[in-house]
């Protein structure tokens, strides 16, 4: 598979990796809620988005800061705080190449200003990155799947090719020519996955645009679609891969997890300590919070819109079907009178 190493984090992932037995109190030791809880008091500012959490939240971040549970990183700035390209060198390029399956170094990571499409309302973690060769990502989350598509897919896949088309273009100028645009990745995971997904034991899948014939053209786009949830319930999940691992620390919820995470790879073990650091900055922990509560809301929002939009829909086609259904019965009855009247005045001629 893979062996990476990680820059200065000493971080180095192989497959198979050999169990070892990890005092995971060591890495996460219990907390008191008293002793976070002065901390937060001292900012009023902190301990006003701490009370704004709701119960659920509020209940998520003082597990954490007990020692209880991980950091929920399939949000957005959990991600970002643990995945940062510019604190951790090889760790955001470590879990696109066991993705992938190719060797990849993140180069940079691009703004979403220059998107032509909007987002997703039901994204939760969403990073657009560009690769050594200078290949472009885009790693994506989404909460649940609906309003997810297919076509939509290929609408941001789109987007990505044409952001480096325009960049290449613009910097090679005259020399500029289509050899120079390279492959876009579309990764999409899902903690509720399409039922698509859920139809077999399958967690991730691959495609892209191939012809019949088996002629060999070189198309720029690849898609990737990986269901958390699948992968959870799935037996090949307990297989020792790089790319489980990586998705183990993602789904982890509580510290057993992490701890048995170690067992089966002694590599997670730094990255589980970059984690724990946050017991002691609990300013920034529920700053994290706080924006995760906030795009959680917006979702749950913009999910209630669409579905009421989705009825709407279901109720113009319904009354489509009945107008259709009645202007059938209008014409039938509009024969119906022709042929009366056809009938009423052969009969007026016969009687004449």
């Amino acid at each position: 598979m893979y062996n990476h190493t990680e820059g200065n984090n000493n971080v180095t992932p192989t497959t198979p990796c050999k169990s070892t037995s990890v005092d995971i109190r060591q890495i996460f030791p219990i907390r008191k809620k008293d002793d976070f809880l002065k901390d937060l008091q001292k900012d009023v500012n902190t301990f006003s988005k701490y009370l704004d959490l709701n119960n659920e939240w509020r209940n998520r971040f003082e597990d954490f800061m007990e020692g209880n549970k991980s950091l929920p990183l399939t949000y957005d700035p959990f991600f970002k705080a643990m995945f940062n390209p510019d604190i951790y060198p090889g760790r955001l390029s470590h879990l696109l190449s066991s993705i992938i399956g190719i060797n990849v170094t993140v180069q940079s990571v691009l703004s979403q200003e220059n998107r032509l499409l909007p987002t997703s309302p039901l994204l939760i973690m969403d990073i657009i990155v560009q690769l050594e060769d200078g290949s472009i990502a885009n790693v994506e989350i989404q909460k649940i799947h609906y309003a997810f598509s297919g076509e939509r897919m290929s609408c941001y896949s789109s987007d990505l090719l044409l952001r480096q088309y325009t960049r290449v273009k613009g910097e090679k100028g005259d020399q500029f020519t289509y050899h120079d645009i390279k492959t876009v990745y579309t990764i999409v995971m899902f903690e509720d996955s399409p039922p698509e997904c859920k139809s077999s034991d399958i967690f991730i899948h691959h495609g892209k645009t191939i012809f019949n014939t088996g002629i060999d053209l070189h198309l720029l786009q690849e898609y990737y679609v990986i269901a958390l949830d699948v992968f959870k319930n799935n037996k090949y999940a307990k297989e020792k891969t790089e790319l489980n691992a990586w998705l183990s620390l993602l789904t982890a919820n509580s510290i057993d997890d992490l701890a048995t995470l170690i067992s089966d790879y002694p590599w997670m073990e730094k990255i589980c300590w970059d984690m724990s650091e946050y017991l002691y900055r609990p300013k920034e922990v529920i700053g994290m919070y706080s924006q995760a509560l906030a795009k959680a809301d917006e979702n749950t929002v913009n999910f209630m819109i669409e579905q009421m939009k989705k009825a709407l829909e279901g109720k113009d086609a319904a009354l489509s079907e009945k107008d259709a259904a009645l202007s059938e019965k209008d014409a039938a009855l509009s024969e119906k009178d022709a042929e009366i009247a056809t009938l009423q005045a052969k009969l007026a001629a016969l009687e004449h």
